[in-house]
């Protein structure tokens, strides 16, 4: 079992996270068609061949969008509604992981994030703030890593 303790506003962000991801997966995709967060979220199987991309998303675009939801489900059925402590299995951990994963995926595409992004010195204005908020899920995130392989004992 994993333990972590949120604050209302953590709670506050990942819910409006999370809210906007939802969204973004609900949407048809003919509305959300060359949008690049779900480019990056739902990737082209070939990238040389557009024939072969198409089929691709068909066979697996529907699939991939209900497991994003149901993990997306997972953290908001063990999210602390007004802040406090988060219990997980090694199940929800995994749906956590691949959650805070597709967050940061997202936020760092709009952000344009790049290797060479810095955390913001001054997170006050609103560009700061989410590169803040960025690399607090990327702590989340590493948290939950450092948690899962310590659950098994260091193996792989």
């Amino acid at each position: 079992m994993l333990v972590a303790k949120l604050v209302a506003a953590e709670v506050g962000i990942l819910s409006l996270l999370l809210d906007q991801l939802e969204q973004l997966l609900a949407a048809d995709p003919d509305d959300t068609g060359g949008d690049p967060v779900v480019e990056r979220l739902l990737p082209p199987g070939h990238v040389g061949d557009p024939e072969m991309a198409a089929d691709y998303r068909d066979l697996t675009e529907a699939g991939l969008r209900s497991g994003k939801a149901d993990d997306l489900a997972m953290v908001r059925a063990t999210l602390p509604f007004e802040g406090g402590e988060v219990r997980l299995d090694a199940d929800q951990a995994r749906a956590w992981l691949r959650t805070t994963n597709d967050l940061r995926l997202a936020l760092g595409t709009r952000l344009g994030i790049t290797a060479d992004t810095e955390p913001p010195d001054d997170p006050s204005g609103e560009e700061g703030s989410q590169l803040a908020v960025y690399y607090w899920l990327t702590a989340v995130q590493g948290s939950l890593i450092d948690a899962l392989v310590a659950g098994r004992g260091g193996r792989r």
